[in-house]
């Protein structure tokens, strides 16, 4: 049974009374946006108190309960079941009239406020009418005594800062106007007080008010059910093991840890199910002392966690190198083996040896897969399976080891390493960052006793990837009959051999190679020691460093187990998935799909001639023209195969040649194929990474350096148009660093939106892929219209096809004043549309 009540802060802080906030509430966490909400309605309701004395607004409810504890005669002692937050903020208001009052009206205000409204003035233990929590309660007593100084970064130390400053910035000539303001908040603000009877399971009650999710997180409905299980010893637990534990770990590492708890047991638990899974577990423990035990295991995971968030704080030299690289790659389904292995070191089945050993396991696997393009393939799934299903009868780095190379992991062997490194397309494979670090590793791996800083450093394609007369030229004289030399292109462009690391990247581009041989002798980089070494730079050279690198590769990373098999077979699957999200109206070729897949055109008729393929009709030869032995998959089909492209939307020429405007290349079959992911926008203009610059300025460093000062400086006149027009800028994490054009921020209701990204490199890309699922552009007649805008823009022409995809145009086109004029025009009308109430169905943010 409960009785509630409609009440003022008058009918609550009167008299002797004194309320708790139990250890299973969260900490204060207002934020100045609520701050200013409540004192605007504070100031709003003291101005119509002038005309209507007795007018009120409500402001929300408090869930109380009798204290379970024996009160003292004459002082009323209750719980805080619900709205902890809207009372401390009132009283902290209080806190801050009481100082502006008394420090220009005189020192009874002090006295009188204290003593009806914030203290027990005759009590010694009861003394204040609100106890915070633990992890409040130093900064609340400040604010109450007036040292709110003490602490300034705490948010009660902050909210009465703000009240404080909001009084003196209004601070009235006429003393009555803030006499209303206190009167207003005393005695107008109105609540409804709910108060559960003596018996009542009040964390019960708690749950029912907050187990939606919408006020608290997982972490904290676990912390409050772990406390409502210790009634006699929780104080003493959490001053002991919770309190430090919250304060190693922010709230969602703190959530983290709960998961990945979980995770040890099930690895098909989600992130969303924490909290029931875990209470789910509790419940089977009866008693006090047993609860105190999870709650120090928790802080012992929590302790080992924290270093694996910050490996620097862990002492051993291997596994702090092991960890900094698990870090580094950003894929958190690591994170349960992780904290296995240090968990499995601290109760002493594992030595730092062992764990650094089978963290390098790891790392060979995420490295490997990538070389042989099935990056991404099942990740999750494997990695957070590792605990459950590997070996306990071995060391812990080879039961790794072993659990990684059994079943179709895809752990390479060296044989399939070898394979990979000479034909897969590394550039178009995984995130740009994790395609950094391994040239970075690999450069590690010589052991430079002068090691070259990598920070800036950006991959370089030494065969550039618009072939010139000159490397034309070149890369002819290494054709065997019957070879295509812009398919013999595209299948090395991307390829490891080569890729290098240089600095100078907007320098070079594509320079004949002596130029580039040069740049790069001067750059220091071992790793582009045997690109200098060479007289000429095409297929033979090429084949040749690759076969290096992939030595390098198996004597860095150590491959799996006799039992992983022959892993080199050629993906087509990858292949298969590429054509069957080849749009309608558009076309391919073999040897982009055989460069996709790291084989060679031929063997990819031969799999098309003889295995049913989706849109395998939409496949041509390189000049666009039908393959001469092309043949249906279904028995009879005699139909000329231009026939179905034209209905589709393919144009054709008198000679029957497909437009090369809607040919789909290598980079656009890995987007639909989903091997190369979309950059986000991730970081801020005032972000610095790690050499101390902000990401502003390295962009503009970037866009200088490699596009010169007319088109650097006309894409400077776009971006300040954009956020002239209200949008903002932001950054992606790679070594090239792109700036996004925002309409919308993450907080906006229907998620972030942005038209295009800029990358110094010299691309104005428009991102009809990302826009595809963010309101209103999911409407396809929206990015019609956006990219028929574009087309109209000189030396611009992006085909219907593409509308999936993220096709780019020249930043070349900005420096004509006319054609940026106009996609100014195009950014405002996006900017515009981004803006307006959606027309259909709300598409959620990813």
């Amino acid at each position: 049974m409960v009785a509630a009540a409609e009440t003022t802060l008058q009918g609550l802080l009167e008299g002797a009374k004194q309320y708790h906030v139990p250890l299973y509430q969260r900490t204060y966490s207002w934020s100045k946006i609520q701050l200013a909400r409540l004192w605007d309605d504070v100031r709003k309701l003291a101005e119509d108190r002038v005309d209507s004395p007795n007018a009120t607004h409500f402001i929300g409810s408090l869930v109380l309960a009798p204290s379970p504890k024996l009160s003292p005669a004459g002082v009323a002692e209750y719980l805080v079941v619900d709205g902890q937050q809207r009372l401390t903020t009132l009283t902290i208001l209080l806190c801050a009239i009481r100082d502006h009052r008394a420090a220009r009206e005189g020192a009874k205000h002090r006295m009188r406020l204290d003593h009806q409204y914030l203290t027990n003035p005759f009590e010694e233990e009861r003394w204040l009418k609100l106890v915070p929590t633990q992890a409040d309660r130093d900064a609340y007593v400040a604010c109450v005594k007036s040292t709110p100084q003490i602490d300034r970064n705490h948010a009660v130390s902050v909210a009465y800062q703000f009240f404080a400053d909001a009084l003196a910035a209004d601070d009235p000539e006429n003393p009555l106007d803030i006499e209303r303001i206190e009167s207003a908040i005393i005695t107008g603000l109105g609540l409804v007080a709910v108060t559960a009877q003596p018996g009542d399971n009040v964390y019960r009650i708690f749950e029912s008010l907050n187990n939606t999710g919408l006020r608290l997180t997982q972490a904290d409905l676990l912390r409050n059910y772990l406390f409502m299980r210790l009634p006699t010893r929780g104080e003493i637990v959490y001053d002991a093991l919770w309190l430090p534990l919250q304060r190693q770990l922010k709230p969602e590492e703190l959530e983290l840890l709960f998961w990945l708890d979980l995770v040890h047991r099930d690895p098909r638990v989600k992130q969303t199910d924490i909290y029931s899974a875990q209470q789910a577990r509790l419940e089977r423990l009866r008693a006090e002392p047993d609860i105190e035990a999870e709650v120090r295991r928790f802080a012992r995971l929590g302790a080992l966690l924290r270093v694996i968030l910050h490996p620097a704080e862990e002492k051993d030299p291997a596994v702090r190198q092991r960890l900094e690289r698990l870090a580094a790659w950003g894929t958190t389904t690591v994170y349960p083996l992780a904290l296995h292995l240090l968990d499995r070191r601290e109760d002493g089945t594992a030595t730092s040896e062992q764990v650094a050993s089978a963290m390098l396991y790891v790392e060979s696997f995420f490295v490997r897969r990538l070389l042989i393009g099935r990056s991404t393939m099942n990740i999750n799934r494997i990695l957070l399976s590792v605990v459950t299903e590997m070996s306990r009868n071995l060391p812990v780095d080879e039961a790794v080891r072993a659990y990684l190379s059994t079943g179709r992991k895809h752990y390479a062997t060296d044989a399939a390493v070898r394979a990979a490194v000479r034909s897969i397309p590394f550039y178009l494979h995984g995130r740009a960052p994790q395609r950094n670090l391994v040239l970075r590793w690999l450069e590690e791996s010589y052991g430079s006793k002068e090691p070259v800083s990598l920070e800036k450093a950006t991959i370089e394609h030494v065969l550039p990837q618009t072939l010139t007369d000159d490397w034309r030229q070149l890369l002819a004289a290494d054709l065997e009959p019957g070879e295509n030399l812009d398919e013999v292109h595209e299948a090395l462009l991307h390829t490891l051999g080569n890729l290098t690391l240089t600095g100078y990247n907007p320098e070079l581009g594509n320079k004949p190679f002596a130029a580039k041989r040069d740049r790069l002798r001067q750059s220091g980089v071992r790793l582009s020691q045997q690109i200098t070494d060479q007289a000429r730079w095409g297929r033979p050279e090429i084949h040749a460093r690759a076969d290096a690198l992939a030595e390098r590769v198996i004597a860095s990373w150590p491959g799996p187990t006799e039992q992983a098999g022959n892993q080199s077979e050629v993906p087509w699957d990858l292949m298969v998935r590429a054509l069957s999200e080849l749009p309608a109206g558009s076309w391919t070729t073999y040897g982009d799909l055989a460069a996709l897949i790291g084989t060679a055109p031929m063997p990819v008729g031969v799999r098309l001639a003889n295995h049913p393929a989706p849109n395998a009709h939409r496949v041509l030869q390189v000049e666009g023209t039908v393959a001469p032995g092309f043949r249906w998959s279904e028995p009879g089909r005699t139909d000329d195969p231009r026939d179905v492209l034209r209905a589709e939307g393919v144009t054709f020429d008198q000679y029957g040649r497909a437009d090369q405007a809607q040919r789909i290349g290598t980079e656009e079959l890995a987007q639909l194929a989903g091997i190369t992911p979309g950059e986000v926008p991730e970081r801020s203009p005032r972000q610095r990474p790690a050499d101390g610059t902000t990401y502003a300025e390295r962009f503009i460093e970037q866009l200088t350096a490699r596009q010169g000062p007319a088109v650097a400086t006309a894409t400077f006149v776009v971006l300040q148009e954009w956020t002239a027009l209200g949008g903002t800028l932001s950054y992606g994490t790679g070594g090239e660093t792109s700036c996004f054009l925002m309409a919308r921020g993450r907080d906006h209701e229907w998620g972030n939106i942005w038209p295009a990204a800029i990358y110094p490199s010299g691309k104005f890309e428009v991102v009809f892929q990302h826009l595809s699922i963010r309101t209103p552009f999911h409407d396809l007649t929206l990015r019609e219209e956006l990219r028929q805008r574009l087309n109209q823009l000189p030396g611009v022409h992006i085909d219907a096809a593409k509308l999936a995809l993220r096709p780019n145009f020249p930043l070349t086109v900005l420096a004509d004043a006319d054609a940026r004029e106009a996609l100014l025009d195009h950014l405002r009308w996006f900017y515009d549309q981004a803006q307006l109430p959606a027309s259909g169905g709300l598409v959620t943010d990813s």
